[in-house]
């Protein structure tokens, strides 16, 4: 059985990993890290997006500053098996 995770990547989807610095109303002076990892499609990143939004609405953290890294399958990262071997 295929990965749904590699389905997604097959599908234009990339690992994105955004550090999320905020801060909380009992201590504004401190700045808090918060990593967020999921499969969302680059530039637009509507995943990240949507949980930024929910963020802003619902927590009482206030953002800071958000650093994105993405990471998507290459072609040269697949290759087909030359043979196919079974053992007993």
């Amino acid at each position: 059985m295929v990965s749904k995770d590699f389905l997604k990547q097959l599908a234009g989807y990339g690992l994105t990993t955004a550090e999320i610095l905020y801060r909380l109303p009992d201590h504004p002076v401190f700045l808090q890290s918060f990593i967020w990892q999921d499969y969302d499609v680059a530039p637009r990143f509507p995943l990240l997006r949507g949980f930024l939004a929910f963020w802003t609405a619902k927590l009482d953290g206030r953002l800071h500053s958000v650093r994105v890294a993405h990471s998507m399958i290459a072609p040269f990262d697949l290759r087909l098996a030359a043979s196919e071997y079974v053992l007993n």
